[in-house]
């Protein structure tokens, strides 16, 4: 390298020593300094530039006092990024230095196993090196340092090991550290080795896209190798690989795979194939097959990389036969001659939809196949389509600005979101805050400061007046930062937010209108329960009334405000018969509370004061004729009312389009035949009856509301059959038989109140 000659040159006149000893000056400073060898050359001759100016603080404005001054961003035009310093400690940068000025010297493979052996050991410990070329069975020793001849013979052919855990680094290409008597080994080496060389380490050799060659690295420690020991071992190797690869030692190499060029391909930019002919019976090619593909290559049907491998070249572009590009392949593959075409059109139809591009190829034989480069000249337009489309789609645009050339670069979309004309070119960092509106400026001002003078990433939102009204803008930027961490160039993007916006404000007063709706229902829940619950005391267990065993039994719905109609009621009259009432007004709230509380103290009143059970109901449907408001609908309620005569055992009831009872007599459960009765509040001349029932000890008579077998998409008698069905079993004179009652019946899809009152006639010899 001419620049290093120099400098060394520089350094013997200076300190009057030799080339060697310069070369060391060289790289003593360099890693003391943690710059890279060729940076400190250019140092050593007085080519890097001076050190770049002071680096702004952040919160320090320019001369005229604003933020938005772009004069105290801007770096002079000389001013370029410096290398990063190498990542390599000082110790192992000199050893690798020293290393490869000792390469240039060595003329076989021996001279650079010894020339490894003398650098490595000076870090590592090494005791020998060993290096091996690959062959059909294993590996061959071409070249050892640190072994006599007699050990040579040992180790001069070694077959691939059956360890469970071993790899062949040729195969593999990963290098394989073994260490200590039971580590995985490569090969099968000799049998004193674990005790003769405790640590081992077998090195692949890359020269480029082969690896057919192996350096053994073995040390007499039982020490295994650090980190930092592995990374120099492995950073040396790839250092003898260039020269390795020049030296003329007569090693036979292995015909090149096809797996070795995929491996040359893996490290090659654009679309590069290689294609293996396929022939008819009769010898003439009649289509090829892809066999490897570097990673960038992309066909007309946007398959990439290793996906074309397997695909055959017809198959997949059946318009490509006949053409001149084809008749190229079949030439070069006859002649050997390279064919380069021109640039051409190609159509393809993918998913019914004709796509046509434009190539050019490039054509060469590699033994018995062909490799094939294109390069696709339609892409960049189509990203220019995809770019603006997207610039559309999301009404963003984007923006550049360099501060050593002070070019400012903006995308046709940013002119349309500022409201700008194109004509006036990009707006210039000073007339930002003219557009902006006050009270967002302070808050632009610090993110324009974080990105200019400290380069820190920003996402800003800000608002901007145009001659259409307020936008809302989303900036989103970086910076690009030389070595001293000053901003070079500032990319980015603007983004019109104002629809969104628009539909949040919007969401959030449909939100604030929900929150106050939802307020006043839960009010009107809070108030509907209290009510319910003064006007219908839950029950707290079962009583006697008339000498009749009474439990009752009450469930709400707890949906919202779905606070309900339904009640009973349990009392012994003055003459000493005893009421029970069930009913449900239709509907929930405060409405159907406040009826609820009308019904049940109307009922109880009328029949306590001599009205009988078919008067009370046609009173009480006249009532609800009459308690709605102008313009609503008649409220509607069903009810079952019965008056028990404990002198006869006889139960006198009647309904208004009620569910009948379910009786329980003798294990055996049935619904009670109902009496005439239309549900109250259905038409202002209703008719009632009245039926009686006489019970009989240990009867067990159940009266219910709807919501005890009512289930969407189930009829009322199938609901009746399982209801009677569950009540010969679960009906007792146990507290809990109606709470275990409901929850045989009860299923997830609940959806109103729950109302039961269980009357039974106990034995007159013993209780149940």
């Amino acid at each position: 390298m001419p620049v290093l000659e120099r400098a060394k040159g520089a350094i013997m006149v200076q300190e009057g020593c030799s080339a060697q000893e310069a070369y060391e000056t060289l790289l003593e400073r360099s890693a003391t300094a943690a710059r890279t060898l060729v940076e400190e050359c250019w140092l050593t001759l007085g080519a890097i530039r001076p050190a770049r100016r002071r680096r702004r603080r952040r919160g320090e404005t320019g001369r005229d006092g604003s933020v938005f001054s772009s004069a105290q961003y801007l770096v002079p035009a000389e001013s370029t990024p410096r290398s990063a310093a190498p990542g390599t400690d000082r110790e192992a940068t000199l050893l690798l230095g020293r290393l490869g000025l000792g390469l240039a010297s060595v003329e076989d493979r021996h001279d650079l196993a010894r020339c490894l052996l003398e650098h490595l050991s000076q870090g590592v410990e090494v005791g020998a090196v060993l290096i091996y070329v690959g062959t059909d069975d294993g590996v061959r020793l071409t070249g050892h340092a640190g072994i006599d001849s007699v050990e040579a013979v040992r180790w001069h052919r070694l077959t691939v090991g059956d360890h469970p855990h071993a790899h062949d680094p040729l195969r593999t290409h990963r290098p394989l550290w073994s260490e200590g008597p039971e580590a995985p080994e490569a090969y099968e080496v000799p049998e004193e080795t674990p005790r003769r060389w405790p640590s081992r380490a077998w090195l692949p050799v890359d020269t480029g896209g082969e690896v057919d060659e192996v350096v053994t690295v073995l040390r007499g420690t039982d020490r295994a190798f650090t980190p930092t020991e592995r990374e120099l071992l492995v950073g040396a190797v790839q250092l003898c690989a260039g020269r390795m690869a020049t030296l003329d030692s007569g090693v036979p190499r292995r015909k090149p795979s096809v797996e070795s060029v995929q491996q040359i391909f893996d490290a090659l930019p654009g679309s590069v194939i290689l294609l293996a002919p396929l022939s008819a019976p009769d010898g003439t090619v009649e289509d090829f097959r892809i066999e490897a593909a570097a990673p960038d290559s992309v066909d007309v049907a946007g398959r990439t990389g290793r996906r074309l491998i397997g695909l055959r070249v017809l198959e997949c572009y059946p318009t490509f036969a006949g053409t001149q590009m084809w008749k190229g392949y079949l030439d070069v593959l006859a002649t050997g001659r390279p064919f380069a075409s021109e640039p051409f059109t190609y159509e393809e139809v993918v998913s019914g939809i004709p796509q046509h591009s434009s190539f050019s190829l490039r054509v060469a034989r590699l033994g018995e196949h062909l490799v094939v480069s294109w390069i696709r000249h339609d892409i960049e337009a189509r990203q220019e389509q995809r770019l603006a489309a997207l610039q559309r789609l999301g009404n963003l645009g984007w923006a550049d600005w360099n501060l050593v050339t002070d070019t400012i670069t903006w995308s046709p979309h940013v002119f349309t979101i500022f409201d700008r004309d194109p004509g006036l070119g990009p707006m210039r960092l000073e007339q930002l805050p003219e557009c902006v509106l006050p009270e967002d400026l302070p808050e632009l001002t610090k993110a324009a400061q974080q990105l200019l003078s400290d380069g820190t990433a920003i996402d800003q939102p800000f608002r901007i007046t145009t001659r259409t009204g307020v936008r809302h803008l989303r900036t989103v930027a970086e910076a690009i930062v030389d070595a001293d961490g000053t901003p070079l160039e500032v990319h980015g993007f603007v983004q019109d937010l104002s629809g969104q916006r628009d539909a949040e404000l919007a969401l959030l007063s449909s939100e604030r209108a929900v929150s106050t709706q939802r307020g006043l229902l839960q009010a009107e829940r809070k108030v509907a329960a209290r009510l319910q619950q003064a006007l219908l005391p839950l029950p707290t267990g079962p009583v006697t009334l008339a000498g009749l065993w009474t439990n009752a039994f009450y469930h709400p719905a707890e949906r919202g405000i779905s606070v309900g109609g339904d009640w009973y009621s349990a009392i012994e009259l003055p003459d000493g018969d005893a009421l029970f009432v069930v009913g449900d007004v239709m509907g929930h709230g405060i409405n159907a509370v406040a009826t609820m509380a009308q019904l049940r103290f109307t009922a109880k009143g009328m029949i306590i004061t001599g009205s009988s059970l078919t008067d009370a109901l046609t009173r009480l449907n006249a009532l609800l004729m009459h308690i709605h408001s102008p313009g609503e609908r008649h409220t509607t309620a069903t009810m079952i009312v019965a008056r028990y005569h404990p002198a006869d055992r006889t139960l006198t009831w009647a309904q208004a389009g009620h569910l009948p009872p379910v009786l329980v007599r003798d294990g055996v459960a049935r619904t009670v035949e109902r009496p005439t009765g239309i549900l109250l509040g259905a038409t202002p001349t209703p008719r009632f009856t009245e039926a009686t029932l006489r019970l009989r000890e240990g009867d067990h008579l159940l009266l219910f509301t709807d919501g005890l077998i009512e289930h969407p998409g189930q009829d009322l008698l199938t609901g009746l059959d399982a209801l009677a069905t569950a009540s010969a079993s679960v009906l007792t004179a146990r507290p809990d038989s109606l709470s275990r009652l409901h929850a045989s019946m009860a299923r997830p899809d609940h959806r109103d109140d729950v109302c039961a009152l269980h009357i039974s006639l106990p034995p007159a010899s013993s209780e149940e």
